[in-house]
């Protein structure tokens, strides 16, 4: 089967980008299934319940997050009653939401697990005993598992996958927002890539007008974030996987402009 991974939506103008470049691109390449990355999709940050809905039309199957999934409050009711929008796993149980699910399309069966690092990003429990217990609730439901590791370190990243090399089909690294160039199968059969971009303004930072990171970065004054404008690109990774085993068979990147 040929999965679809796409890095964070920025904003307004990713969702927009998707909804005229992603159903056709998964016909060209004969997408069975979809990830999107929505924690940023919202205008002003976050994830609400209408630019979750903009990706689900725009053709994302399923939607993974990460450390702005709370940004937005309206967003909370989803996160409990959707089987198709995940949050961290490593989050406190009490949380809203569920940090992975088991999809069954009626042609074939697989989970998606969503992690967030422990790295340089907000308090949550240790990603490598999350993905343990993730793993152990997870027997016997799907050959096929994805996990999404929302996190800042590529160390932390690659470790992870080393970890959890055979055991899971692909891992792939969000967050960073910028396209890595070392998508490969591990010695186990996992598929891997450090981070699979973002879906955005290509003349911009992170998804960002430029000019007010810039201002940000010389003054070290507070300023508003304000999304930039102009042409996109759709960034991500195709994982081939094979149904009985769950091994991955080959990766491509992804980048659309």
């Amino acid at each position: 089967m040929n999965i679809l991974v796409l890095g964070d939506v920025v904003g307004e103008a990713g969702c927009d980008f998707l909804r005229k470049k992603l159903s056709a691109f998964k016909r060209l390449k004969g997408i069975d299934f979809c990830i999107v990355n929505g924690e940023n999709s919202a205008a002003g940050n976050g994830i609400t319940p209408d630019s979750a809905d903009s990706l689900f039309c725009a053709g994302a199957d399923f939607i993974t997050t990460g450390n702005h999934v709370y940004r937005r409050k309206e967003i909370y009711p989803t996160l409990d009653e959707s089987p198709f929008i995940i949050r961290p796993y490593n989050y406190p149980a009490s949380n809203p939401g569920q940090g992975f699910a088991v999809i069954d399309t009626g042609f074939f069966t697989l989970a998606v697990i969503n992690l967030i690092g422990s790295l340089y990003m907000e308090g949550a429990e240790n990603p490598f005993c999350a993905a343990d217990r993730a793993l152990k609730e997870l027997e016997g439901k799907a050959k096929v598992i994805l996990v999404d590791f929302h996190a800042e370190a590529t160390s932390e990243k690659q470790a992870l996958a080393c970890y959890l090399d055979g055991r899971v089909s692909a891992l792939f690294g969000t967050h960073t927002h910028v396209l890595t160039c070392d998508d490969r199968i591990l010695p186990g059969g996992t598929g891997y890539i450090t981070d699979i971009g973002m879906c955005g303004v290509i003349d911009s930072v992170l998804g960002v007008d430029k000019d007010i990171v810039i201002r940000k970065f010389r003054t070290a004054m507070p300023v508003r974030f304000d999304p930039a404008k102009g042409a996109c690109m759709m960034c991500g990774c195709i994982f081939t996987i094979d149904e009985k085993s769950g091994r991955c068979l080959s990766t491509e990147l992804v980048r659309i402009e």
